[in-house]
């Protein structure tokens, strides 16, 4: 028997098929809107929370959000930022 030698567009148009396979069996995610993201919900977008130490708070804090890092957005849960869901 002979081995077979795969050239490298064979591989690329072979990936490419499986990845056409793979959006034909999802749909795309209601919660994001096919993004991949959405505003995060601790901060509402405003990237800083309000924060104390204590339970009757004197002083209010602004922090840097810790969900979203400051970036006022977070990625989907529901698709794991992909935009898709099976």
């Amino acid at each position: 028997m002979q081995d077979q030698i795969v050239s490298p567009p064979s591989l690329l148009s072979s990936s490419s098929s499986s990845s056409m396979n793979k959006k034909k069996n999802t749909r795309s995610c209601d919660v994001c809107k096919a993004k991949g993201f959405y505003m995060c919900k601790l901060c509402k977008g405003n990237a800083t929370i309000e924060w104390s130490p204590l339970y009757d708070p004197v002083f209010i804090n602004p922090c840097l959000c810790p969900t979203c890092d400051g970036h006022r957005i977070q990625r989907c849960l529901n698709c794991l930022g992909s935009g898709f869901i099976q």
